[in-house]
This record gives C-alpha cells, sequence and structure tokens, in this order.
C-alpha cells in the first residue's frame, strides 16, 4: 500500500476533494498531487533534501514531494539559531533546500541549491496517467524523513524515520480514534516535527480527509474552522490552556464552547496536558480532551481510544502493534507496575537510527530491541499510562522516594493564585534532592506564599510531596510544542 494512497486516485470526486488549507490558500487533491509530482521531478536521485519548514501549503507540497520522488527530507525549524542549524545542515547533508519563493533563508543554507516551491504546476506524468505513476513506492524501511531532537544533552540528533514506521504509527491511530476520509483535522502545530507535520498533515492525507492549519494559534481561528465542519483539534497545552482561559472569559470569542462541544476529537500531545485544564474544558463543553503519547524516535506509543474513558492525567494504553514495559534502573522489569519505571517500547512504530550516531542509536536501544524512552510513568490496572516526567529532570529522588513532577505540578495548578506551575529537583544534603517549584502567580503582585503551597500539596499528596523551595517567574520558559524547558529553569 502507497504511503498516501489517496494522493494517487486519479477518480473525479476524490481528485476535487480538499486536502488542505492553509488561510487563503486551499489545494485539492488534484493540486497538491500535481505541484508535488512537478518537484518530485526535480529533486529525484538525490540524497536527501531540507525543507524550510514554515506553517504553509508549500511546506506540504516540498514534503509531499519528497515522499513521492523517494528522497529523505530533513524539516528544519525557521526558529533554530544559527549554531544549531548549521550542525544540522552539516550531519545531514542535504544537496538542496526546498522553500516559498518569499522565504529569506539564513546563511547556514547559503551553500544549498534552493528550489522555490509552488503552489501551481503542471505534473510531469503522462496525461492521464494516475498522479505519483512516474514514481515507484519505495520499500517500506526506506527513509522518509530525519527529524532532529531537541538537543537537550548535546547537540541535535537526526532520528532516521522509515516509511514503515510512519505508516504503522498512522494506521494505529485510525484504528483507535476511528479516523476516517470523512474527518477534517484543525491545528496550529509548527510542521518541523512529529507532532504537526506527521500527525497533523500525513494523517490526514494518508486517510484520504483534509487539514486545515490556522498558520497561528487563536481560539477565534479553533472556533471558525471547528464550527464550519472540522471533526477534529489536535493541540499542545500551552493552547488548551489559553482555550480554557478563553471559555472563562465573558468576551470569549462567538460559538467556541459550541464548536469545541462538536468536535469529534479533541487531543492533547507532546506534553501532559495539567488536570485543571481537562477540567475548565470540559466543565465548559461538556467534551474531555484526550491525550497521547509519543517520541520522535518511536512515533506513537500510546493513546486514548475515541470510545475508550477520556481520564484525565493518563495518556492511554499501548496502541495496536506496540510493546510497551517499565523498567528498573537496571533494566530489569518492573515487578509492581503501580510503581515508578521507565517506559520502553518496541514495535514497527520505531525509528531506524540515529543519523552518524552509531553510538547513540546503541545506547538508546536494548539487545532485542527496546528503544529506552528516558520518560518515566506507571501503570493502571487495566493498562492505561501514567507519565510522570522525563527520568533525567522529572524524576526526584527525596528522603527515600521516588517523586514525579507532574502530579506535584498538577496540585499545584489546582490553588487558585497558581497561573502556571513547573516542579525539579535540586540536590539536598540531607534528602538527596529536595523538590523545587517553579511558579508564575495568578496575581504577580500578591503571591501565594512558598507555606501555603506546601501545605496545599501536602493535603493533596502526601507530606514528603510538599516543595521545600517555591521560586517565582513572570513566565516559563517553553520551546515552539509548548514543553516547559526544564534545564532552562536552573540555568
Amino acid at each position: 500500500m502507497p504511503l498516501l494512497p489517496a494522493l494517487q486516485d486519479a477518480s473525479a470526486p476524490a481528485a476535487a476533494r480538499e486536502a488542505v488549507r492553509f488561510d487563503d490558500v486551499s489545494l485539492s487533491y488534484a493540486r497538491l498531487a500535481a505541484a508535488a509530482d512537478a518537484l518530485a521531478a526535480r529533486i529525484a536521485g538525490a540524497d536527501r533534501v531540507a525543507v524550510w519548514a514554515t506553517p504553509t501549503a508549500q511546506t506540504v507540497i516540498a514534503v509531499v514531494a519528497a515522499l513521492r520522488a523517494g528522497v529523505p527530507a530533513v524539516p528544519l525549524n525557521p526558529k533554530t539559531g544559527e549554531r544549531e542549524l548549521a550542525h544540522i545542515v552539516a550531519d545531514s547533508a542535504p544537496a538542496t533546500v526546498l522553500a516559498s519563493a518569499s522565504d529569506v533563508l539564513p546563511p547556514a543554507l547559503a551553500g544549498l541549491r534552493r528550489l522555490d516551491v509552488v503552489t501551481d504546476a503542471a505534473p510531469p506524468a503522462t496525461a492521464g496517467a494516475p498522479a505519483g505513476a512516474g514514481f515507484p513506492e519505495p520499500s517500506p524501511e526506506s527513509p522518509a524523513l530525519v527529524v532532529y531532537t531537541s538537543g537537550t544533552t548535546g547537540p541535535p540528533k537526526g532520528a532516521v524515520l522509515p516509511r514503515r514506521a510512519i505508516a504503522a504509527s498512522l494506521d494505529a491511530l485510525e484504528d483507535a480514534w476511528q479516523w476516517t476520509g470523512d474527518d477534517v483535522l484543525v491545528h496550529a502545530l509548527p510542521l518541523f516535527h512529529v507532532h504537526g507535520l506527521i500527525l497533523g498533515v500525513l494523517g490526514p492525507l494518508r486517510r484520504g480527509g483534509s487539514v486545515r492549519h490556522l498558520g497561528r494559534f487563536s481560539a477565534e481561528g479553533v472556533a471558525r474552522e471547528l464550527g464550519s465542519g472540522g471533526t477534529m483539534l489536535f493541540g499542545v497545552p500551552t493552547m488548551y490552556h489559553r482555550l480554557a482561559d478563553a471559555l472563562a472569559e465573558p468576551s470569549a470569542p462567538g460559538g467556541l464552547a459550541k464548536a469545541l462541544a462538536g468536535a469529534r476529537l479533541l487531543v492533547s500531545g507532546s506534553a501532559a496536558l495539567p488536570v485543571h485544564d481537562h477540567e475548565r474544558i470540559a466543565a465548559a463543553t461538556g467534551r474531555r480532551v484526550i491525550e497521547r503519547y509519543g517520541m520522535t524516535e518511536t512515533l506513537m506509543n500510546t493513546g486514548v481510544r475515541a470510545d475508550g474513558e477520556p481520564r484525565p492525567g493518563t495518556v492511554g494504553a499501548p496502541l495496536r502493534g506496540v510493546e510497551l514495559r517499565l523498567v528498573e534502573e537496571d533494566g530489569t522489569p518492573l515487578a509492581d507496575p503501580a510503581s515508578i519505571g521507565e517506559i520502553q517500547v518496541r514495535g514497527p512504530n520505531l525509528f531506524t537510527e540515529y543519523l552518524n550516531r552509531p553510538d547513540a542509536t546503541a545506547a538508546a536501544l536494548t539487545a532485542d530491541g527496546w528503544f529506552r524512552t528516558g520518560d518515566m510513568a506507571t501503570l493502571d490496572p487495566d493498562g492505561y499510562v501514567r507519565i510522570v516526567g522525563r527520568k533525567a529532570t522529572d524524576l526526584i529522588k527525596s528522603g527515600g522516594y521516588k517523586i514525579g513532577a507532574g502530579e506535584i505540578e498538577n496540585a499545584l495548578l489546582d490553588h487558585p493564585g497558581v497561573r502556571e506551575a513547573a516542579v525539579t529537583g535540586e540536590p539536598d544534603p540531607d534528602l538527596g534532592e529536595r523538590v523545587v517549584a517553579w511558579v508564575v502567580p495568578a496575581d504577580p503582585a500578591s503571591p501565594p506564599s512558598a507555606d501555603a503551597l506546601a501545605g496545599h500539596v501536602a493535603a493533596q499528596l502526601s507530606p514528603h510531596k510538599r516543595p521545600r523551595t517555591v521560586r517565582y517567574l513572570d513566565a516559563l520558559p517553553r520551546n515552539d510544542l509548548g514543553k516547559i524547558m526544564k534545564r532552562s529553569l536552573h540555568d
């Protein structure tokens, strides 16, 4: 089966359907296939191409063209700093960069051949032939994308994602979310990463549905697009937090609550959605947000099913085809799944390797093929996964206890004086590590006291989980996907 079968359907009704929409630019399946095929003919045979991944139709055309031609694409974040961008370009060694004609590219890309992507093009295929007829489907194991990790512990690493992994993850989500060609996905996610590009663009295209990208996130845009035929919304916690805030305002965008309530699925990912925001959205709309869990190297691992229980604080059970286990620090399987262990996963959703990094690839995988995620979790009795955070930054060992930062953050967000919160550990001569809370007060002029916050957490959870130190900030540092950059807090 082709990776994007709907783009090869030459029947008139299928070809005329809207595939993607960005503001006033709408591409039918026929137009997208024509533009992608024309570009694919120009890059065929290349080792790799870079894609200047702005939130535009041109980025979609560029990625689809690379998939058509069987050329691995390297999506580039336009906000990446010069030094990091230079590393990615040198590491991935693309000969060509695909960009919109209006894009001003940085010096790090000056040595690459540039091809401008156009939305209107005549396909190179023979008249009357199906779209993509001149491009045979590559092997399922051939690389489709090289997506670079965030580089929190060193230079970013390029995760090589084969076509097999993309197909397996998207088909597992089809099963879990009852995703069909009738679905219209709405989102405003960046297109240089797994969430926005693979799930948010290739997902609808594989199903034969459509995607409406907002360009820039806004509650007004969500209300407009969900209210005019959108069936699914993908977002990150920051977006849902802003929607919850907007729903609470007397001046909420017209129809926002109704539009959210009418959506078939509201899905949050890339970081944990605080329970407080789950409850605020459910109270205002009657609709609960569901969560899923994935990584660059593994694509999607777990997800709450469309017909399952949307349980706040969990990311559902393993998806079809995915094996998941929790292990101790020495790698042995956890005897008690209710205690905290590191998540390891195995299945067809896994990446092939880190580009040019056999050492990092070997360190990430066990001898029998399990990927070490570095994420810590517990398992509910019915198999739902509860992630407590990253092993490096969110697992706090204090006074002999293993403490997950996530549940303390949720408790802090339940305090009326707290707008945002993050929790980390710091060395402590007595406890080993102490719990530190980083708080953005709801009212900066009158923040809740450290004692009040400690007492609030102790009453909701247990005394050993209370923050021993509270630090107040104007805002928490976040990346483009809304994840809190905890290492930056200590810096």
